[in-house]
């Protein structure tokens, strides 16, 4: 289908989720309007560093574009990644300029072949969103709310929305909407009040804190490292990230689960973060230059909407990002997954006619968010506290990636292999995969807890 063939799309939320989705739908939708709250206007803060928004509350803390996120990026603005370096985001390979510790144990650090970007959401976004405000077909209505859908009489169809702004409401029609408006989206309410239904929630409560300070370190601290990564495990469930990223700083984010939340007083986010498994990032930054104090944020649970379970849903509109499925942010899929799905979003809306809703997010399910959720909620469960079946096919698949990753210390491939799986490049099933089992066993000098390809999560 050419771009002639289509009117108007109107995206809902100028976040990852939506840029992207512009970014698409661009290719082929005549105009494309981006609705949004916020001002949208590249601010800075006082040190001159692209600056976090309001609509963006876990802006301030450590985000990750994992590698296949970063080839969609470049799939779909070329050379961005060289963009993004050369504006200041740190560079690196995922294990070999990582310092992965895991149960107090530091990981080698074998080439993986895949490219690390570390830098601040702020600097990511600013960056892509200048790239879709450039697409001469795409425009921004910032500082507007949404208050409602626009729908034909029966409610069959929706056929755009109402926006507020300084207080006077007016229509915006549009052949497509896409709420990208994030994880308190007002879609299912308003399937609701159009008679379609409850939608469907899956949760699974973590109670995950963060607490967040940038430093300033010296030179020679982390020389040949990007990131320093202390993970949580089943007998410790507290972590923490240390990440180089633009303007010369480090971003430190401490997390705990199940309500052990890392203090934001100074002195008490040193001590959480010298409590870890291994005081590596605590050593690191005890007596650099901090810039600010730190700053909280709470993560209560991981949800997913069952859009793609509905009996039936109207014409007009569909769903995407973080408003289909938020993850626990510590495993820092969020952007990829919206990266995923908005190539979904990129091939339904090339079909000829209107996508369809079923058909859509029977897809986005397949291809964007059935591996990650079951990946996200299987490690999730290994915390004792988190309530769940642990059926005895996840005990299994917990008890051969423990295997697994104390085998990566001897056999170096095992660990590229896993993180090929955690940057979201290769699917889980791949480390069911006989060459992978046989070095396990080798290394574990067994055969035991064998698995099968279907369902492996990590």
């Amino acid at each position: 289908m050419g771009i002639a063939d289509h009117n108007r799309a109107v995206v809902l939320g100028a976040s990852m989720a939506g840029l992207l989705a512009a970014r698409v739908l661009a290719d082929s939708y005549t105009d494309v309007v981006l609705v949004d709250r916020d001002d949208l206007t590249d601010r800075e803060d006082a040190d001159g560093h692209a600056a976090w928004r309001r609509g963006v509350p876990q802006g301030r803390h450590v985000h990750a574009l994992l590698a296949r996120g970063r080839h969609i990026l470049d799939e779909l603005f070329p050379g961005i990644t060289e963009e993004l370096i050369a504006a200041g985001a740190r560079s690196g390979d995922v294990t070999g300029n990582v310092r992965w510790v895991m149960d107090g144990h530091r990981m080698p650090k074998p080439h993986s072949d895949m490219l690390l970007l570390s830098m601040s959401r702020p600097h990511v976004e600013r960056h892509v969103r200048d790239r879709v405000r450039a697409l001469p077909n795409v425009r921004f209505l910032a500082r507007h709310d949404v208050t409602g859908l626009l729908t034909t009489e029966d409610g069959s169809a929706v056929t755009g929305v109402t926006v507020v702004d300084e207080g006077t409401a007016r229509p915006l029609p549009a052949d497509l909407v896409v709420d990208a408006t994030g994880r308190r989206s007002r879609s299912p309410g308003w399937l609701k009040e159009l008679g379609y239904g409850e939608v469907r929630e899956d949760r699974q409560a973590i109670s995950v804190g963060y607490a967040t300070r940038y430093y300033r370190l010296r030179p020679e601290l982390m020389a040949d490292e990007v990131s320093i990564d202390v993970v949580a495990s089943a007998s410790l469930p507290r972590g923490a990230i240390c990440a180089k990223i633009e303007g010369d700083r480090v971003v430190v984010t401490a997390y705990g689960y199940l309500g052990d939340y890392p203090p934001t007083d100074p002195e008490g986010f040193l001590a959480f973060l010298k409590s870890l498994s291994a005081t590596d990032i605590h050593d690191t930054v005890h007596d650099q230059e901090p810039l600010g104090d730190p700053v909280a944020y709470r993560f209560p649970a991981n949800l997913r909407r069952r859009y793609e379970l509905m009996p039936a849903l109207p014409d007009g509109l569909l769903v995407l990002g973080d408003a289909v499925c938020s993850f626990n942010p510590v495993y820092g899929q969020g952007m990829t997954v919206a990266a995923l799905g908005a190539t979904v979003l990129r091939d339904h809306a090339a079909r000829p006619g209107a996508p369809r809703p079923g058909a859509f997010f029977t897809d986005l399910a397949a291809r964007a968010v059935d591996d990650v959720w079951g990946m996200t909620t299987g490690a999730d469960l290994a915390f004792p506290g988190v309530e769940g079946e642990r059926t005895e096919e996840l005990l299994r698949e917990q008890e051969y990636l423990d295997r697994l990753l104390a085998a990566a210390a001897h056999d170096h491939s095992l660990l590229t292999a896993y993180a090929r799986v955690v940057f979201l490049v290769d699917p889980p099933a791949a480390l069911a995969a006989p060459e992978i089992q046989a070095a396990v066993s080798a290394a574990s000098g067994d055969r035991t807890g064998d698995v099968t390809p279907e369902g492996l999560a990590t």
